[in-house]
């Protein structure tokens, strides 16, 4: 693991660096498939299954019949902890709900928001090694809670040509309108352009890797919204003397296993901390399944020493973490200080697992420094805020004269006169 000590504040940009390709390198590449896609549809998406999934499908779309399946293989044990989950999701998200918000601005004029649901959203579910099975807990979830019509679901076939059945079972537990055996690039054009299987869709959500992340990006090019920007997984923990450097590690290495470029970093203002964690760290991969992986990722991990608090929360808010995890003993510091952050984990006791499956927060988070301008998915992620306005006779005598002048003074005459024709027919 990379040390660092007391690091420069005119180093940190380079310092915090994540270990991903720029957009350039791979625009080209997803323009190529869009392009494809956009003109071909579902014959675009067949090739470019069978290229990238080594499968080819009489047809894509999952059937009844394959849920049933699904539903039969999985254990009753993992369908009650996912049972549990969602009842958790459930809860923390439908405490989001907010009530219309009404206010009279002025005597005759009343202003009002509400909000309604996305009519169309798309997720993309990563498979593969990590079928991610958990993630559509975290989107269909509030998707329903804020009334979504239609829950369009892709995610890549095995070279069977089968989804997980984890996946099958908690898209049906969860209400998704329909499965698509679709991934990467392909799938990301599918649902933006839309294709004889595939719906379009009006936003899309769900993480994946950097193909997909710029694919989700390029969509918003062509009328489509997404979540946010969620790529390779990252985590930063900050930890004193007082936290436990074996479950340092083990949050170190559950983001590691999550891809060869997911990055995780230690920051420190202890240097035992940092040497306990590094051993733990060595000691507790040597006996991980992904271990490959993880060990990549770790090779892009860093252990950063400073001094004090303040450079500490400094250098987090700079790197603006997807996952923040707090284990030191002045924790209201770095909760009060703490601006950039997708998710914060607070003490000891509290994995980011825990966030991942079962605590009730979302998952789906914003990664590669997007904490900055980015929330994480949540109820209001699915829905729309509207205004309205009334205004009655009063009302506009009473404003009337103050748009009248604004409107002139931007010379936008037709603006004027709607409210002088009013005004002239209540003399």
């Amino acid at each position: 693991m990379n040390k660092i000590y007391n690091p420069n504040k005119d180093t940190w940009s380079k310092l915090l660096e994540r270990p991903t390709q720029t957009v350039e390198d791979i625009e080209t590449t997803v323009l190529d498939v869009f392009n494809e896609v956009k003109s071909e549809g579902d014959i675009a998406i067949d090739r470019y299954t069978q290229k990238f999934d080594n499968v080819t499908l009489k047809s894509c779309i999952v059937t009844p019949d394959e849920i049933e399946e699904a539903k039969q293989s999985v254990s009753q044990e993992l369908k009650e902890a996912i049972v549990l989950a969602k009842s958790n999701i459930e809860a923390f998200h439908s405490a989001q709900k907010t009530n219309k918000v009404a206010v009279e601005t002025t005597n005759g004029v009343s202003c009002w928001q509400e909000k309604r649901p996305i009519q169309k959203v798309g997720l993309y579910i990563p498979g593969g090694t990590a079928p991610l099975f958990s993630t559509i807990l975290m989107l269909v979830v509030p998707a329903n809670i804020a009334g979504c019509q239609e829950i369009v679901l892709c995610s890549p076939p095995n070279n069977e040509g089968k989804i997980n059945p984890a996946i099958l079972y908690t898209a049906d537990l969860c209400g998704v309108t329909k499965i698509c055996k679709v991934g990467g690039i392909q799938a990301i054009a599918g649902m933006t352009f839309g294709t004889q299987n595939i719906p379009q869709v009006y936003k899309i959500f769900g993480p994946g890797n950097q193909f997909v992340t710029v694919a989700k990006q390029l969509a918003t090019k062509f009328g489509v919204a997404i979540d946010m920007p969620a790529g390779p997984s990252e985590l930063l923990v900050v930890a004193d003397d007082t936290a436990n450097a074996a479950f340092v590690a083990s949050d170190l290495l559950s983001q590691a296993e999550h891809g060869k470029d997911s990055q995780v970093i230690l920051v420190s203002t202890s240097k035992k901390i940092m040497d306990s964690v590094e051993s733990e760290v060595e000691k507790q991969l040597s006996v991980l399944p992904r271990k490959e992986i993880a060990s990549a990722a770790i090779a892009n991990s860093k252990l950063i020493y400073v001094e004090n608090n303040q450079d500490a929360i400094d250098l987090i808010n700079e790197y603006g973490p997807e996952h923040f995890i707090i284990c030191v003993k002045n924790e209201d510091f770095y909760i009060d200080a703490i601006e950039n952050a997708g998710s914060v984990f607070i003490g000891n006791y509290t994995p980011e697992s825990a966030g991942d499956y079962a605590s009730g927060t979302n998952h789906t988070l914003p990664t590669n420094g997007y904490a900055k301008q980015y929330s994480g998915v949540n109820l209001d992620s699915f829905m729309k805020a509207m205004t309205f306005q009334k205004i009655s006779k009063v009302g506009i005598q009473s404003i009337g004269s103050a748009i009248e002048i604004m409107a002139e003074a931007e010379g936008l005459q037709a603006h004027k006169n709607a409210v002088t024709l009013r005004l002239e027919s209540l003399k």
